[in-house]
């Protein structure tokens, strides 16, 4: 991917590379000074459609491989406002947040909450996964699933906590269950309002 170095700094420099149909971005890492330059538009927001993506990019005629760290988007339209890139080399490790990507049935009438959707891992920087598969093939209600029982893909080491709770598997309640207890806090109200009400005259009474 060919990109400018940019020259012009400030919102509205933003704005004006934005309108070029360019994606405003800042290059660091290793000791070298932040560099600014101008991402591709269309090809950037291909590139980055997944996260942790890992960028060839051609800088005076000269290739450098960059790891999208922090990609900001606007909230409403399918755009990149911004996108911090960290400079890597071949080989090395980095510390990346990979999501957390569930599969199979827990048992019957259970449900599985994800707790924490990532999990910080150590990966080399040319071999990050695109995600760690959880399985929870037959869990019963009770059953969690920590960061430190995860099976990571080979060559990834776990930065993260390993008592995380990454997967909980719960009862599911029934709806005659929430039925019931709904039921209880209604009835509860009405005894209170019951009381407050026959409370009152007592009350006047007094005051008078």
């Amino acid at each position: 991917m060919t990109v400018e170095r940019r020259t012009q700094f400030g919102k509205g420099a933003a704005r004006k590379i934005r309108r070029a149909g360019k994606i405003p971005a800042v290059m660091y890492g290793h000791g070298t000074d932040p560099v600014h330059i101008a991402l591709p538009g269309h090809d950037a927001m291909l590139a980055l459609k997944n996260a942790n993506a890992v960028l060839t990019l051609v800088i005076d005629g000269t290739e450098q491989l960059a790891l999208a760290k922090d990609v900001q988007r606007d909230p409403i339209k399918p755009v990149i406002e911004h996108v911090d890139l960290v400079v890597i080399r071949k080989g090395e490790k980095v510390s990346v947040e990979v999501g957390i990507h569930v599969e199979g049935e827990a048992a019957a009438e259970t449900l599985v909450s994800v707790e924490s959707p990532t999990v910080e891992v150590l990966a080399e920087a040319t071999h990050i996964p695109e995600s760690i598969v959880v399985s929870v093939e037959g869990l019963e209600a009770g059953s969690q699933i920590k960061a430190g029982d995860l099976t990571l893909p080979a060559g990834i080491e776990l930065v993260a906590d390993p008592e995380t709770l990454v997967v909980n598997v719960t009862q599911q309640v029934s709806a005659e269950a929430l039925e019931a207890e709904l039921g209880e806090g209604g009835e509860e109200s009405e005894a209170g309002a019951e009381g407050d009400a026959s409370e009152a005259p007592a009350a006047e009474a007094a005051a008078e």
